[in-house]
């Protein structure tokens, strides 16, 4: 199973916040590629990158912070947040991403999704379902949707996708433990997927409990910048 430590940006800093409330933004460092050469040295090879301003705004902010990473370290980077265009797209792949990681674009405009997945390879796309009570949330979790997780996977994964990552967005920022039964339907109902856990991480037991349910990977981040799990920790996890 992948570890994908995660950073989570606003006006260039690393920060973080509690199930996906802007106003409980904690700063953790002013320079997220010192974050991100932390986590190279550990021996973590991907990283999952949120730009949340690009989230709010609707189109990519952070893309800079990207470029940094990716020249400072052979980190592969997945970025999201804010990308609606082909020129968001193009930016991110310009600026070092790895993979595009794309939520409310595939939600409401599935033709312009698939017109990226054709241009520039299925492969190099995860999709990032945000979730609250079985249903997709959007535009940086701040608007829901009637939507079934389980339905959109689905869809996706009929198009040839592979990765998906799933936030439990009442989980996130809390530290009380990963949506381990919501994964597992995941996992049962949708063949042939890469689950990627996000969200409620909160130690080593979560993560042996993921692993052990098929996930393809799991996202840490506050159980990180708080020092509850250890980046040395983390190793045994790292194949």
């Amino acid at each position: 199973m992948k570890i994908i430590p995660a950073i989570d940006v606003i006006d260039g800093k690393a920060v973080r916040l509690k199930k996906g409330d802007y106003a409980t933004k904690t700063i953790y460092n002013e320079h997220p590629e010192e974050v991100a050469m932390q986590f190279a040295d550990a021996g973590l090879t991907r990283l999952h990158l949120v730009d949340l301003d690009g989230a709010k705004a609707g189109h990519v902010k952070n893309w800079k912070v990207l470029e940094k990473i990716a020249t400072k370290t052979k980190l592969e980077i997945d970025f999201s947040g804010g990308i609606s265009s082909e020129q968001d797209v193009q930016i991110t792949f310009d600026s070092g991403a790895k993979y595009v990681s794309v939520g409310s674009i595939a939600v409401k405009k599935p033709n312009v999704f698939q017109e990226w997945l054709n241009k520039f390879g299925v492969e190099n796309f995860i999709l990032g379902a945000d979730v609250k009570d079985e249903k997709i949330m959007i535009k940086g979790w701040t608007e829901a949707t009637n939507i079934d997780v389980f339905n959109i996977l689905k869809h996706y994964r009929s198009k040839g996708l592979e990765q998906f990552f799933c936030t439990d967005i009442s989980k996130d920022g809390l530290l009380q433990g990963s949506s381990n039964d919501l994964y597992k339907k995941i996992i049962e109902r949708v063949e042939g997927m890469k689950l990627i856990a996000s969200g409620g991480v909160s130690s080593i037991k979560d993560l042996e409990e993921l692993r052990d349910i098929g996930c393809h990977g799991a996202i840490i981040g506050k159980a990180i910048y708080e020092n509850i799990i250890s980046l040395k920790e983390l190793k045994q996890f790292n194949n």
